[in-house]
């Protein structure tokens, strides 16, 4: 069956300013243990809120004051999706391009927390979901070319026609600054890494930045020493490449600037939203123009705050969180959950 695009004027007016910050890629629900150190089959209880990658990327961006975050995206014709949507809408995220469709289930995904360090996933959005049969015709061909940020990540490139749409959306692009892929690797959503290097080397071409840890580095460029990795992102065509280190922090490179930010120290919690904050507040730094170094402390001050929270989409920090934990130096300083096995 086909997708269903559906706009309720009772629910949000359709605005007329071409959004500023576009994300494209997943959305669904995150189904949270609120028992800490505890395997799924014995959790008793769960938190729901609003997930999917890019979708809380969005959240981020206009955590941090932006206004005019929108995002593609998709959501099925059910409870899940609608309330995605009600969700989308009161964090700040413009919701015109959710595509809603009567053939897929909006999708969910749990995790277990074991802090510090290990937090498995398991995402229900098999064998598809409505996120990735967004079609060509979806694409706001004038929206995507106004924006002043445009972010996409690899998952969106695993299907078609999802693969074909993101194709159609870079056309439309045409590599203005800022268009930010994310590289996103989630094996789970690929037969293997070399089904996805190609389609990551034709995004590369028509990016403007590239964020990824070494593992997706690897994938994308073939390397993971983060120097090399920098180097052949930059080779591909970006003029920003931003390589995340874990413990040893984040590189970020241009064609004449080299910089190594450490990592925020924090008391970990839950690290699952972690890189969704940093891409929210790399976007910020991004729309004002900050330099490289101060916008990466930026968004690594914002990544460590939401490490240290449960959830992902509603734990987003706003710039006063992210001057406050700069300034002191760690994220204690906010408070915020202590985590016992069990509890």
């Amino acid at each position: 069956m086909a997708n269903v695009l559906t706009y309720d004027p009772l629910v949000t007016a359709t605005p007329t300013s071409t959004p500023p910050v576009i994300t494209m890629g997943r959305c669904g629900i995150d189904l949270y243990p609120l028992q800490i150190g505890v395997s799924l089959e014995n959790v008793t209880s769960f938190g729901k809120f609003l997930g999917g990658s890019s979708t809380n990327i969005a959240v981020a961006a206009a955590h941090l004051g932006n206004e005019g975050v929108a995002t593609i995206t998709g959501v099925g014709d059910d409870p899940f999706g609608r309330w995605a949507r009600v969700e989308m809408r009161r964090l700040g995220v413009d919701d015109r391009y959710v595509i809603t469709s009567d053939a897929q289930l909006t999708p969910i995904t749990f995790c277990e927390i074991f802090p510090p360090d290990t937090f498995p996933l398991y995402f229900y959005r098999r064998p598809t979901a409505p996120d990735l049969q967004i079609t060509p015709d979806d694409m706001p061909a004038q929206a995507i070319r106004d924006a002043k940020v445009f972010w996409f990540t690899g998952t969106g490139l695993c299907q078609e026609p999802s693969w074909s749409a993101h194709l159609t959306a870079l056309d439309y692009r045409g590599t203005r600054q800022h268009t930010i892929f994310d590289l996103d690797w989630r094996p789970m959503f690929w037969d293997s890494p070399d089904a996805a290097r190609h389609r990551y080397d034709w995004c590369l071409a028509r990016s403007t930045v590239a964020v990824g840890n070494r593992a997706e580095c690897e994938v994308a460029v073939g390397e993971t020493d983060p120097d090399r990795a920098a180097d052949a992102l930059l080779d591909r065509g970006v003029q920003i490449a931003i390589v995340k280190q874990g413990p040893l922090g984040t590189l970020a490179k241009t064609s004449d600037e080299r910089i190594v930010v450490p990592p925020t120290p924090t008391t970990p919690y839950n690290g699952l939203g972690a890189g969704d904050a940093f891409g929210g507040s790399l976007i910020d730094g991004l729309l004002h123009g900050r330099d490289l170094e101060t916008t990466i402390r930026r968004a690594s001050a914002a990544g460590a705050i939401v490490a240290s929270r449960l959830e992902c989409s509603t734990a987003m920090p706003t710039s006063d969180d992210i001057d406050r934990v700069l300034e002191a130096g760690h994220t204690d300083i906010l408070g915020g959950p202590r985590w016992t096995a069990g509890a």
